[in-house]
């Protein structure tokens, strides 16, 4: 199966660094039928942890499940998922590409999920969308 790029939309947010405060902002999404692409939690300080919320381009219900959740996010940013087949350097081309024209990755998580498949997403520069969405080949 070939790889598949597509734009996906992220949003940050800041949630209490303690027990179940992860668990709390997912259920939130789930209840609100809000499929989520990934989620990703970090350490920000002893007292905070950040989320970054990833959803499909145009997930509607986003703000209000936050609201309820009691999570404020920052501005939505856009960025692209890459799936496929897991292989070595399954994602090294497509962030090349990216480089041979110029364009600078912000961030970048990648995960082997299972049964030989692989998910990625990249996020670049507002600025740079249509050009890195051009170089990857996205309509």
């Amino acid at each position: 199966m070939a790889d598949e790029i597509k734009r996906v939309e992220y949003y940050l947010g800041t949630i209490p660094h303690k027990t179940g405060e992860g668990a709390r902002v997912l259920a939130a999404f789930r209840d609100a039928g809000i499929n989520l692409i990934g989620f990703l939690g970090y350490t920000k300080s002893a007292r905070v942890a950040e989320v970054v919320i990833f959803v499909g381009e145009k997930a509607p219900g986003v703000s209000a499940a936050a609201r309820k959740a009691g999570l404020a996010l920052g501005r939505k940013g856009k960025g692209f998922l890459l799936t496929g087949e897991d292989r070595i350097g399954a994602v090294a081309g497509s962030v090349a590409k990216l480089a041979e024209a110029g364009i600078n990755v912000l961030s970048l998580h990648a995960v082997a999920s299972g049964e030989g498949r692989y998910g990625a997403v990249v996020t670049v520069e507002p600025a740079a969308m249509r050009k890195a969405a051009k170089v990857l080949g996205v309509a």
